[in-house]
């Protein structure tokens, strides 16, 4: 089947289609009450979130340039949406998501989407806990049933609110809060394969319903019933003095979405073994940003978490993205009314636990032990993010990194070069000239790959002219471990300076290489692979690395 919606290269079979309908079951289970409660942390119905999960899904997993991606609201987009309804109304926020989805669309034919891969790590670790801390403390009020709280703009004067009204807090939510919270945390443990947000908002809304029906706040109290149907097709008013007012939001859903997206589809790869085409995947997000306002539907983007989940559930095409749109729809046509029975206060869990799972906090703690300039960068987009604004933090973050960048680079000499030596078959020699940074980590990890050779049972990274290798170039040098060692190969270091080695070991990197496989020297690390490779696979090769490679080639020297 050619085309966007390529199921994929081979034959698509019915085991393939049960493999899809198990994992878009699974992902769309998981997706409905995370759609409401994104959506009510957003400021708006709970059923636009739905809207979005069905037709951005869809939309996504068809049009999208990774095929197991699953698109939807996300706690990424939460700070930038409740802002914009809060300064200009739900009917501009619709606009606003339109013109971002041209915006994206716009970014993908002229292969912006090749640039973002260039964010630093610590930017997006700090923009992404940031938004953690802001959809946790947004919860607060619900898990204590505190009511008459105004949302606004800065985050102190929402902790202002919730100081104030905090004396008036209400057990019952309390309770219900901490039931589903059981549940959430316990269900894994016991029913590992269970959605356990599904069992806490399940459990915690029948206590609820049969014990405190009058005592605690719910979706229906606070926002109506939920209509069991698709709203009708809507064009948003359009003049050029409100397009000029919302760009600027527009451009930051568009930002903010294009790095969510791409950074979920790099996880899909990582867990896949497969590659995304990322301009395509900012075309995808861009039509689904373009077709879901004019429904209802709030701003879309790639769900880590939930592509994580549809993968490891055995998904094999983009028809497991459809499916679970699908689920959600029909979850809505039949079973909407008894949405509206779900109390707030259990809500708030399920969006505390995503704060908690998205708040990359090994990784933090771990650009904070460097006491360096990342760390520097980590905490300034932090603190922005979390005091300003996400699209504030986010060009600082970057503008530090580059002033930090210059800086080093004053000092040593430029040459981001990966040359791959004269090796054979089965050893892959890499000399690595210059920094392994955020620039030139990508660059890194694909000429390795691209190069090495299929039969090649050790890869040998020759490091000695690397002054520093930062946590993003870390990152895609663990990309490449995996590789190697997922296709039964083994990865040596040779002559890597011991500050890199010493950086190495403060993370997983160097116990993921091996002690035993970093050499002082190539010729040790050669001397080694030479022992680890298939001798009779040597005979005849024209490929001599070393006189030892010679030998090996030769039948007399086999015999």
């Amino acid at each position: 089947m050619k085309g966007p919606f390529q199921l994929n290269k081979g034959n698509y079979s019915l085991h393939h289609l049960q493999k899809d309908l198990l994992s878009g079951l699974i992902v769309g289970v998981i997706a409905i009450p995370l759609a409401m409660a994104f959506a009510i942390a957003s400021g708006v119905k709970p059923e636009y979130g739905i809207y979005t999960t069905i037709i951005a899904g869809i939309i996504i997993a068809i049009f999208g340039g990774s095929k197991f991606q699953i698109g939807g609201p996300t706690g990424a987009f939460v700070p930038i949406l409740l802002g914009i309804v809060i300064a200009y109304g739900y009917e501009d926020l619709l606009l606003a998501g339109l013109l971002a989805g041209i915006i994206l669309v716009i970014m993908g034919i002229f292969k912006i989407g090749s640039l973002i891969k260039f964010i630093p790590r610590p930017v997006t670790i700090g923009f992404t806990a940031g938004i953690a801390i802001i959809i946790f403390t947004g919860q607060i009020a619900n898990f204590f049933g505190l009511e008459g709280i105004e949302k606004h703009e800065s985050f102190i004067a929402n902790m202002q609110e919730i100081v104030i009204h905090f004396p008036a807090f209400n057990a019952y939510s309390i309770a219900i809060s901490a039931i589903c919270f059981f549940f959430i945390l316990v269900t894994p443990k016991i029913f590992p394969k269970v959605p356990s947000p599904i069992i806490g908002l399940f459990i915690s809304t029948l206590i609820g319903y049969f014990f405190f029906t009058d005592q605690i706040a719910t979706i229906g109290s606070a926002y109506g019933g939920i209509p069991n149907s698709l709203p009708a097709f809507h064009l948003p008013e359009l003049s050029w003095e409100r397009i000029q007012r919302l760009i600027v939001p527009a451009f930051a859903i568009a930002v903010l979405g294009g790095i969510e997206s791409l950074l979920s589809a790099v996880v899909a790869d990582t867990i896949s073994g497969t590659k995304h085409n990322s301009n395509k995947e900012l075309i995808g997000q861009g039509i689904a940003n373009i077709v879901t306002p004019l429904f209802g539907g709030i701003p879309a983007t790639g769900a880590i978490a939930r592509t994580a989940t549809n993968i490891k559930s055995g998904a094999v095409s983009r028809m497991s993205g459809v499916i679970h749109g699908l689920i959600v729809l029909m979850t809505l046509l039949l079973f909407a009314p008894f949405a509206s029975k779900i109390p707030l206060a259990s809500i708030a869990p399920v969006l505390m636990m995503v704060a908690w799972n998205m708040s990359e906090r090994r990784a933090f703690s771990r650009v904070l032990t460097l006491k360096n300039g990342e760390s520097l960068v980590l905490l300034t987009t932090f603190f922005f993010t979390v005091f300003t604004s996400i699209t504030t933090a986010v060009l600082v973050g970057l503008l530090l990194s580059v002033v930090l960048f210059i800086r080093k680079m004053t000092t040593i000499q430029i040459v981001t070069k990966v040359l791959p030596d004269h090796s054979g078959p089965q050893i892959d020699i890499f000399t690595i000239n210059g920094p392994l940074f955020f620039g030139t980590a990508a660059l890194f990890e694909q000429r390795v790959i691209e190069t090495m050779h299929s039969e090649a049972i050790v890869l040998i990274l020759h490091m000695k002219s690397v002054p520093f290798i930062d946590i993003t170039a870390e990152d895609n040098l663990l990309n490449v471990i995996k590789y190697v060692q997922k296709n039964n190969g083994i990865l040596f270091v040779a002559e890597a300076p011991q500050k890199i080695i010493n950086g190495l070991k403060r993370g997983s990197t160097y116990d993921l290489i091996g002690s035993d496989h970093f050499f002082t020297s190539k010729d040790d690390a050669i001397q080694y692979a030479l022992q680890t490779i298939n001798h009779p696979d040597c005979i005849g090769c024209q490929h001599s690395a070393t006189k030892e490679c010679e030998k090996s080639s030769s039948p007399e020297e086999i015999a």
